[in-house]
């Protein structure tokens, strides 16, 4: 692994070591969790982005014009 120095305001700090507490972690994992978390948002993000833009409207229209016109179930009328 390696190591990475961050300076953290002691307010973020005090509120990294109780909520690590809580989860039954240290804080160095809840950090990692948290980066991990952070980083996966954002690949999730580009990735969808990129889909997006090699998206055709035609291929949309020809998948929508398959899906059988129909009321929506009583549960999902709004």
């Amino acid at each position: 692994m390696n190591a990475i120095t961050v300076e953290l305001p002691k307010s973020l700090h005090m509120k990294i070591s109780e909520l690590s507490r809580a989860e039954g972690i240290s804080a160095n994992q809840f950090l990692i969790l948290a980066a991990a978390e952070k980083m996966s948002a954002i690949l999730t993000e580009n990735y969808l982005e990129e889909e997006a833009r090699q998206g055709r409207r035609e291929d949309f229209d020809k998948i929508m014009k398959a899906v059988p016109c129909a009321e929506p179930e009583e549960h999902d009328r709004i």
